[in-house]
């Protein structure tokens, strides 16, 4: 029995998790899916290292460069991957362009994407049709990407499969690892956007060799705008073309009287000039907190807990006569839920959950709830409560 007046993260993890959450004490928020609110230890890096910047100037420079190495170490770990594996990105479209860009397409060559993907995993390889690249968008049934009808849709010339890994509207979350294993068994990459569930859901990538992989922090994992993590390959690096180089982007990097254009043998190579230093001192600090939950509950706890919490809104909400977009099988669920109120607009629904203190978004003609693990029945209740009034 703890001696403490509150839980422990033992006891209880998503209490303790929620009181990381100052949000909590206003909102119910719901709404991840668009920008989450940032941590407590998110804000306090961020707080801390503004002190540091107007009070020290650049002498804290080695302290805030370990926190990058401490950033790469915590993504590294989440995934399952090398430190060496992880380059540090400013936004997920950014790391998905490494990749667009820096292949080395022939004419000829082909993607296959699903319909319906967020603009920033299609945009990159549309851009590549000036270079002779075929895209390849495969329709979805009812919401789900099914991996047949993405291999279906491949042929001898397609070099890379990108979608991603929970549908940003639909909240469908695709089995990831029978698609790297079929894919690659006929020589074809996979690239992941994983924005909408890493940090929520279990990624092992010691196990599932997903070829390349891009995420921001600010939904999910519930840190800054701006800073987020992107994981090559060690034997893709110099199959892609590095196009944007600078200073950092070279090993011996700070030799500034001879330069030497040698570029770095991990996926540092990409990151080429100076680092978002406060943006990932706050990211690291969040992550850490999934870190916490993930080694006293197993790495699989807070998906486990999303899962339930968006299952049983999902029965809440079709109790009270709405219409929701959700997979029938949880193992194809996500944190996310759209649904729709017969005869109310969406924006209007939005507007009124504001009202009693309610944040979600509207998307593709629904209203769209993006619950974490964080959130309780007492978030739901009043989601409900506002939706029926």
């Amino acid at each position: 029995m703890t001696t403490s007046s509150q839980p422990t993260v033992e006891e209880d993890p998503w209490g303790w998790w929620r009181r990381q959450m100052p949000v909590s004490e206003k909102w119910a928020y719901l709404d991840h899916a668009a920008v989450g609110p940032l941590s407590a230890p998110a804000a306090h890096a961020i707080r801390r290292y503004a002190d540091e910047a107007e009070k020290q100037g650049d002498t804290m420079w080695p302290t805030w460069a370990g926190r990058l190495d401490e950033l790469r170490r915590v993504a590294a770990e989440l995934l399952g991957t090398s430190r060496d594996e992880i380059c540090l990105i400013p936004n997920t479209s950014t790391g998905i362009n490494l990749v667009a860009e820096g292949f080395p397409w022939q004419p000829g060559d082909s993607v296959v994407v699903p319909e319906g993907e967020f603009p920033s995993n299609l945009f990159p390889w549309e851009n590549q049709v000036a270079r002779g690249v075929e895209i390849r968008k495969v329709p979805r049934r009812e919401q789900a990407v099914v991996v047949d009808d993405l291999l279906e849709a491949a042929d001898e010339s397609t070099k890379m499969i990108a979608l991603s890994w929970v549908g940003y509207s639909s909240g469908y979350r695709v089995e990831i690892e029978d698609l790297v294993e079929r894919a690659h068994r006929r020589g074809i990459l996979v690239y992941l956007d994983a924005i909408q569930g890493l940090g929520v859901f279990d990624l092992d990538l010691s196990q599932i060799d997903i070829d390349f992989l891009a995420a921001d922090g600010h939904k999910w994992m519930l840190g800054p705008e701006g800073m987020g993590i992107a994981m090559i390959r060690r034997r893709h690096l110099e199959r892609l073309r590095c196009g944007n180089v600078g200073w950092n982007s070279v090993q011996n990097a700070f030799n500034y009287a001879n330069p030497a254009l040698t570029l770095k043998n991990t996926a540092e190579r990409f990151e080429p000039g100076s680092a978002n230093m406060v943006g990932a001192a706050a990211l690291a600090a969040s992550l850490n907190l999934f870190s916490t939950i993930r080694s006293h509950h197993g790495s699989d706890s807070i998906g486990t807990r999303v899962v339930e919490l968006t299952s049983i809104l999902g029965d809440q909400l079709n109790a009270n006569g709405i219409q929701t977009r959700q997979a029938p099988e949880k193992r194809h669920r996500s944190g996310i839920v759209t649904f729709e109120v017969p005869g109310q607009d969406p924006a209007t629904v939005r507007r009124r959950l504001l009202d009693v203190g309610c944040v979600v978004s509207c998307r593709d003609g629904g209203v769209r709830v993006s619950v974490h693990a964080y959130n309780d029945g007492e978030d739901l209740e009043r989601l409900i409560e506002g939706v029926c009034r």
